[in-house]
């Protein structure tokens, strides 16, 4: 029989319940995520130690007062960013297979990053002196927006499990195309800034770019693991749950805001990195369980930890070629999501 370890705070009503192999797992992701952030930090035509790094980033004394220029300026900010930016795919997507019970769901399958993209490259392209502050709210009302129609199309066709996915390609494909046509006849420096951004990197992420993007994760993570309990009422039905005294509509609109804003936040500060959020929270399943409560903060981490690898990978396997971690998760992902399709065709 499992045993469960849970979690109160004297005086709050308001408990959380992990398994008890998700403490050391927790902490053996923290720990490998710090150690690819650092061997991050410490390549590239500069190198520094990585001993160096660390008392960098603790505002130590350095051995060479160059070292945290490199570090604090051109390398940790895109790190930082690399590792927020999967921290919410992983969430969003975690949030979209429990809400709609399906494993092949995540923001870049069903079409709501190609939303996302499709407003945020608008502004890239339309109105390139828009602060990037901005980018992330206008994409997550494009994604608002595109779950809001997928979810609309979807609710009066009955509950097959594949209909919502097939909407989402479909819809997808339609913002495809729109974006397709704005870069076609944007103004050429601005499209090839778009055009750098649609590739899902995080190439050049500075300071600037990762501020706008903090307050969404510090935000809406914890506030999805929050929710946690809810998902896991929600997915024993939504009779259950009404008999249980869920307000079951009211929990579903703040979790589908919660995924839709994650996702929006990320593509618009690192364009569409796909696939993380399919694969991360199924990997937190093998690792975990179902259960939400250790679910959300396991891939959180899994998440942040394959963007900032996947980078890392794209910089140091083909120097100095650089390779866009969107394109390295999608080498990946594809196989992954071709190997659940074929695994679920049954359903």
């Amino acid at each position: 029989m499992k045993s469960w370890l849970v979690m109160r705070l004297p005086g709050v009503p308001f408990s959380m319940r992990l398994s008890r192999s998700a403490p050391m797992i927790l902490l053996i992701l923290s720990l490998l995520s710090l150690g690819v952030m650092v061997a991050a930090i410490s390549f590239g035509e500069y190198p520094v130690p990585a001993w160096e790094v660390v008392k960098t980033v603790l505002g130590l004394e350095t051995s060479n007062p160059d070292y945290a220029f490199v570090v604090q300026t051109l390398r940790l900010p895109r790190v930082l960013v690399g590792f927020l930016v999967g921290m919410g795919l992983a969430v969003s997507g975690a949030i979209m297979q429990s809400l709609t019970r399906n494993v092949l769901a995540s923001p870049d399958i069903i079409g709501i990053n190609a939303g996302a993209s499709l407003v945020a490259v608008t502004i890239i392209v339309l109105l390139p002196s828009v602060p990037i502050a901005l980018l992330p709210i206008s994409a997550f009302i494009g994604a608002l927006l595109t779950a809001a129609l997928i979810y609309g199309l979807s609710r009066g066709q009955g509950n097959s499990t594949m209909r919502l996915i097939l909407l989402g390609v479909g819809i997808g494909a339609i913002a495809g195309a729109a974006t397709s046509i704005l870069i076609t006849f944007g103004n050429i420096y601005d499209v090839s800034q778009a055009l750098i951004w649609m590739t899902g990197s995080v190439y050049g992420r500075s300071w600037e770019h990762l501020w706008p993007l903090l307050p969404w994760v510090i935000l809406f993570v914890p506030l999805a693991w929050l929710l946690a309990p809810s998902l896991n009422v929600l997915n024993l039905g939504e009779d259950m749950a009404r008999g249980l005294g869920n307000r079951v509509e009211q929990q579903r609109l703040v979790l589908m805001i919660t995924s839709v804003a994650l996702a929006g936040a990320a593509v618009a500060t690192a364009g569409t990195v796909g696939f993380v959020g399919l694969m991360a929270p199924h990997l937190a399943r093998q690792l975990v369980g179902p259960n939400h409560e250790g679910l959300m903060p396991t891939a959180a981490l899994t998440g942040g930890f394959m963007v900032i690898l996947a980078d890392f990978c794209g910089r140091s396997l083909f120097a100095p070629l650089e390779i866009p971690c969107g394109v390295m998760t999608a080498l990946v992902g594809a196989p992954y999501f071709l190997y659940i399709l074929y695994r679920n065709r049954h359903l």
